[in-house]
């Protein structure tokens, strides 16, 4: 849309739009979205409409996406691979909409395309979009629950390719068992198990590795063992045990889960944390810990960065890095074309800085808007992946602090 209109005017004033909270409610359907606009002069309804993909197309691309185990599992488990739109590209489908493929109209009676409506629409959209990618699919045709069924089919039947139909396998070619045969089944009581000299509780097994807890929190009932990555547990007499292990089960279960779900998906490897990194990851996840660590002013700034921002905001707290190309560049044009006011903005780095606030480009392509409290920069919101958007948080907080 950016690349394509003949006036920036609009497009500013269509994110002002957007960031006031001036679009209605979106109606997304196979090729279109619509939504009422308030202006302060009228109400005008906005529509754009985007080219849906075609049968031939669709196969293709569900062709693709069947070739590849871990899409299959992402989409199944309701995650949208990374690189799906470059999966479809190396089958010929083009799922963004490039240059004039956005069709823009409106009630108003501006001649622009798109006219500040349409822009405000379209903005919304695209943030809408980070937060769902399944959307973009509904946009080229197919509902979230179409492409899941169609999934599920080709991966119980076999992937066809355009024009094919699956051929029905050989019952000597099928692997495993029937699902309602194996639930059926009896299973086999468990061997009785065998005794063991000196029985040990579970509460007295240590847990090792590494810890930030003061001494205080390992009990004095035995020597201190530790856990990798940040809670410690204490040894025999301890009562510290019996509360950390349920936890450490669930959050071993569910990184765990992370793992194998990245790995699926042929996602990169998930952040790797150091010791005071994990702390407040735990910390974030489970409140309950946060009396077994040492609660400094630190540890709660980068509690607010975790869950403003995850790993990568946590990233951003306490390091800096460059980004390659002009990313900073454009985003201080894209910030100065959005302030009502004259802003300057210095670059060093990943950092965006202000007077009136700061942002910090994460390694994901997100933005976090910081405040200056005191003489430190801490987090003041959530991640954004429009740098405008995020700068429009430092803002409003300032505001609030000023009231």
């Amino acid at each position: 849309m950016e690349d394509t209109s003949l006036d920036n005017g609009q497009l500013k004033k269509g994110r002002q739009f957007a960031n006031s909270g001036q679009v209605g409610t979106i109606t997304v359907s196979p090729g279109r979205i619509a939504a009422l606009v308030e202006a302060p002069e009228d109400r005008y309804e906005s529509v754009v409409q985007v080219e849906q993909l075609t049968e031939d197309e669709w196969s293709r691309f569900l062709d693709q996406v069947g070739s590849r185990a871990g899409h299959i599992a992402a989409l199944l488990d309701g995650d949208m691979p990374h690189d799906l739109v470059s999966a479809a590209e190396d089958a010929g489908v083009q799922l963004l909409p490039g240059i004039g493929d956005l069709d823009p109209s409106c009630t108003c009676d501006a001649w622009e395309l798109p006219c500040q409506h349409a822009a405000g629409l379209s903005y919304q959209v695209a943030w809408l979009l980070d937060d769902d990618p399944f959307v973009l699919l509904l946009l080229r045709g197919r509902s979230r629950e179409d492409l899941l069924d169609e999934l599920q089919r080709r991966a119980t039947t076999g992937s066809t390719q355009a024009g094919h139909e699956p051929a029905e396998p050989d019952v000597e070619q099928r692997v495993g068992v029937d699902a309602a045969a194996a639930f059926a089944a009896r299973v086999a009581a468990l061997p009785p198990a065998p005794e063991l000299p000196g029985k040990v509780a579970i509460e007295d097994l240590p847990i090792t590795g590494t810890s930030p807890l003061p001494k205080s929190a390992a009990g004095t009932g035995g020597q201190k063992a530790e856990r990798p990555g940040g809670i410690a547990a204490a040894g025999p007499g301890s009562d510290t045990n019996p509360v950390l292990l349920p936890l450490l089960v669930l959050d071993a279960a569910r990184r765990a889960r992370g793992l194998l779900n990245a790995l699926l998906a042929g996602a990169s490897d998930p952040w790797v944390l150091d010791e005071w990194q994990d702390s407040v990851r735990l910390v974030a996840e489970y409140p309950e810990l946060r009396e077994r660590l040492q609660d400094t002013e630190r540890l709660a700034v980068g509690v607010q960065a975790w869950e403003y921002g995850g790993a990568p905001g946590l990233d951003v707290l306490v390091n800096a890095w460059a980004p390659e190309g002009g990313e900073l560049v454009r985003a201080r044009t894209e910030v100065l074309a959005a302030a009502d006011e004259p802003v300057e903005l210095e670059i060093s780095g990943n950092w965006l800085t202000a007077s009136t606030g700061q942002l910090r480009l994460d390694r994901v392509g997100r933005w976090h808007p910081y405040q200056l409290v005191g003489d430190e920069w801490q987090p003041a919101g959530p991640a954004d992946r429009d740098p405008a958007a995020a700068f429009a948080v430092n803002q409003v907080t300032e505001g609030a602090h000023q009231q």
